[in-house]
């Protein structure tokens, strides 16, 4: 399957729960087919979770949803060996991890040992229990959510464990004809209960395969390292953009492209993706906690109006 007709089919489905989020649902898609991991901060109630379920059940997937708590065990998220008294021998029984889309909602009510259970998970797509690795499904994807409100007694997450998230983005409140649709649509069953598969995993890996197949010039190639130096040489930043953060721009621009239906990578795809691959990478000097995100976003905005973008040579 294209990955255009696949985010189609993908979007369309999820749309009947989300309301007015087109834009944001793509990027999921691709950040989804470039093999990376999706935050979602926001609010409570502007449907972090329910945009999460329904992406799930669009897809003839296994599905898991862990509530981050401070009490959750890291081996409550990848399993744990256990000793079987009829068998007399230890026996390992996998936890939530072991599934192909992950929801991790509210992760930073979770203590950072919780939460680092999930790095080597999401990032290099294996779990090592007592000395045993075991391997992810494929797809695996994670899709982490937490409320920047009402953070008393929550854990921030880490910039290393940030990192491993290839898009953070905000959902934010719908437009009225959006809510009032919203409005319409909700009965005695809630549309999320009668949403249906409308791809499987096989669509995903072909889709998936076209996305991370689209063709990259120098000259583009140029244009992602030229954003990243500019994160690094600015002086209101304290943190650049990592290699990995590079990597994660270029992967979900050819994912957004092929959801576009280009078969190659041009700077626009780059600059559409980049506030949300860039922002959570990158440490602002100066800044409250509370003005950081807003900070990053700013000056995100102004790094990609300053960097001169490459022009085809006619």
């Amino acid at each position: 399957m294209r990955a255009k007709e696949f985010s189609e089919k993908l979007c369309t489905n999820i749309s009947k729960v989300i309301k007015g989020k087109k834009s944001e649902i793509e990027i999921i898609i691709a950040a989804f087919l470039s093999g990376g991991n999706v935050l979602i901060e926001d609010v409570p109630g502007t449907g972090k979770t329910m945009l999460s379920r329904a992406l799930a059940k669009s897809m003839d997937c296994d599905f898991r949803r862990i509530q981050f708590t401070p009490d959750l065990l890291p081996s409550d998220i990848t399993g744990i060996n256990f000793y079987n008294m009829k068998t007399q021998e230890f026996v390992f029984r996998k936890g939530a991890v072991f599934t192909n889309i992950l929801l991790a909602d509210e992760i930073n009510r979770a203590t950072p040992r919780t939460q680092s259970a999930l790095l080597e998970c999401m990032e290099e797509r294996q779990a090592t229990i007592d000395g045993e690795t075991y391997k992810m499904a494929d797809p695996f994807f994670v899709i982490a959510t937490q409320n920047p409100v009402e953070t008393l007694g929550t854990y921030p997450l880490p910039e290393a464990q940030l990192d491993r998230f290839a898009v953070r983005l905000s959902l934010g409140y719908s437009d009225r004809e959006s809510e009032l649709s919203m409005l319409s649509s909700v009965g005695e069953v809630h549309p999320i209960e009668e949403l249906t598969a409308v791809l499987t995993a096989e669509d995903y890996k072909t889709a998936s395969s076209e996305a991370l197949n689209v063709k990259m010039n120098e000259t583009v190639a140029a244009y992602i390292c030229d954003i990243g130096d500019a994160t690094r040489g600015d002086e209101r930043i304290k943190l650049g953009l990592s290699p990995r953060g590079l990597i994660a721009l270029k992967k979900v621009a050819q994912a957004y492209a092929a959801i576009e239906g280009s078969s190659f990578l041009t700077p626009d795809h780059i600059r559409a993706v980049a506030p949300y691959v860039i922002t959570h990478r990158i440490i602002c000097r100066d800044y409250s906690a509370s003005k950081a995100v807003k900070a990053a976003e700013e000056t995100v905005k102004g790094i990609l109006i300053s960097v001169e973008v490459p022009t085809e040579e006619l």
